[in-house]
């Protein structure tokens, strides 16, 4: 039995840990905070409720996965795990609207040719063929097996079967998001609901890789999932989990350096100078943090992928009470299309001072009526921002609420006259609860693109010392940090041999 420290109680961190506790080893958990599950946090006030962080599941079957493999009930023994129908609504910029069905090509096309003209639907059918084959290609590399030592065979190679397309007398092909959108999709609102899936974790379309089409691919493939009581629901199954196989937690402890002993990893030493060692040591915190916790260079020499030191967006999330009821009909989830695209991604990738324009918005309407009190609604709305903003700034909160509030209101039928109250919760709170640096989101790791869009591996230089969570190989989203959770668990028990799970 090996003696584990585990820093952060983050989703990936969890799911290492109940999987290395049922392997026979004692896990301990050293979270800063005096609670669990990372990004996955709940806000309460007068009897409402909302999620803080994700509000919508995909790719269950990681998570079904981990309680399959650390107990005897199953995932929906634990939480009420439904799908959404639709997936999403999509309203555009020039005032159409389409709602796409869950997990239905046959569905999402016939919307699509209904509501954007015969023809849509078949472009957007033919895309999901070629990201399935995306998918085929890079799933096993990329997300079930510890990341490769030779990691750019998975960054020089677009896997992407893009189609080819004349243009001025050469034919091409291509090698971005925003070329298939161009491309092979043809229609601006098209590209506009393919281009949403990345500007959800920050990516610019015009610089991801066409790799990037897996994103929409796992949603319309493995459909969107809610849990009832909302997806803080999710981690308290996991956390219970936990203590269920005898992971032990220790709240409110604030780990400041990694103890090394002979050339490892031997333990962690927290701020009040106590010293608890350990035999693997696993870190569920961001990249420049495990920097700041350790002297090594983690990394191989010549990396080409994001700098860890650089600020990358946040997102803010605007809490609604409303007065009145659901109104029938509405949506799960609907997403509001920024006006002006171009202005909306050039503002994220460099601010230079201007103000926030109308971004990418996410309104969640969850039908819930554990949620809120009777006879009223909560509502979560969010956008991804630049984290670096003068968020202590009042003008700075108060322009970016009326923006997220004048983008809800084209989701949610007579929004401003119902609403009670609000709460807008900044990048700098979610990196206050978090520890993520600036509140930065995690996005998913990507194959192509000279491997800018991979993350660190989950195993690094100092032997004993793991990474785990959205800040590693995979990379952000909660599947991600499922699996994550899995592959780590895999080397510490298998060792460096350790492929992944067959």
């Amino acid at each position: 039995m090996a003696r584990i420290a585990v820093i952060g109680a983050g989703m990936g961190a969890l799911a290492a840990a109940a999987r290395l506790a049922v392997a026979g080893h004692r896990v301990v958990v050293y979270e800063r905070t005096e609670t669990y599950g990372g990004a996955l946090r709940r806000f309460e006030r007068d009897g409402f409720r909302f999620d803080t962080g994700p509000g919508l599941l995909p790719l269950p079957a990681v998570w079904r996965d981990l309680f399959v493999k650390t107990g005897k009930e199953p995932l929906e023994a634990c939480v009420d795990l439904v799908q959404v129908d639709p997936a999403a609504r999509h309203v555009f910029p020039d005032g159409t609207e389409v709602p796409l069905p869950n997990a239905s090509r046959a569905g999402v096309v016939a919307a699509l040719d209904e509501t954007l003209g015969a023809g849509a639907g078949e472009r957007w059918g033919d895309f999901l063929v070629r990201a399935r084959e995306t998918w085929d290609r890079t799933r096993r590399p990329l997300l079930e097996e510890p990341l490769w030592p030779n990691w750019r065979v998975l960054a020089d190679k677009e896997p992407y079967p893009s189609a080819p397309v004349k243009r001025l007398l050469r034919t091409r092909r291509a090698r971005t998001l925003r070329e298939i959108g161009t491309w092979e999709l043809r229609d601006e609102r098209l590209a506009a609901l393919l281009e949403s899936h990345v500007l959800a974790y920050g990516v610019d379309p015009r610089t991801a890789p066409a790799s990037a089409a897996v994103l929409p691919y796992m949603e319309h493939a493995f459909g969107m999932w809610y849990v009832r009581g909302g997806l803080r629901e999710l981690a308290r199954a996991v956390y219970e989990r936990c203590l269920a196989r005898r992971v032990e937690f220790v709240f409110g402890a604030e780990v400041t350096g990694v103890v090394e002993k002979d050339g490892r990893a031997a333990g962690v030493e927290l701020a009040d100078g106590t010293v608890a060692e350990a035999d693997h040591v696993v870190a569920d915190v961001d990249p420049a943090r495990l920097r700041a916790l350790t002297d090594h260079v983690l990394d191989e020499d010549g990396d080409v992928r994001a700098d860890p030191a650089a600020v990358g967006p946040g997102r803010a999330v605007l809490l609604l009470a409303l007065r009145g009821e659901r109104e029938p009909g509405v949506a799960h989830r609907t997403v509001v299309h920024a006006p002006d695209g171009e202005k909306e991604l050039d503002f994220l990738v460099a601010t230079g001072g201007e103000e926030l324009p109308c971004p990418t918005v996410t309104v969640l309407c969850p039908d819930d009526p554990t949620l809120s009190p009777e006879g009223h609604e909560s509502v979560v709305v969010s956008a991804v921002v630049p984290a670096d903003l003068p968020w202590e700034s009042e003008a700075t909160v108060r322009r970016c609420t009326d923006v997220l509030l004048e983008a809800a209101g084209r989701a949610v039928p007579g929004l401003r006259e119902r609403l009670l109250w609000h709460e807008l919760r900044t990048p700098d709170r979610t990196e206050d609860e978090t520890g993520a640096r600036f509140g930065a989101v995690p996005p998913p790791a990507l194959a192509a693109g000279r491997g800018r869009h991979l993350h660190p591996a989950n195993a690094t230089r100092l032997p004993g010392l793991y990474r785990v969570g959205g800040w590693s190989h995979p990379g952000g989203g909660l599947p991600h940090a499922g699996m994550s959770g899995a592959l780590v668990a895999g080397l510490i028990v298998e060792g460096p041999e350790f492929r992944g799970s067959q």
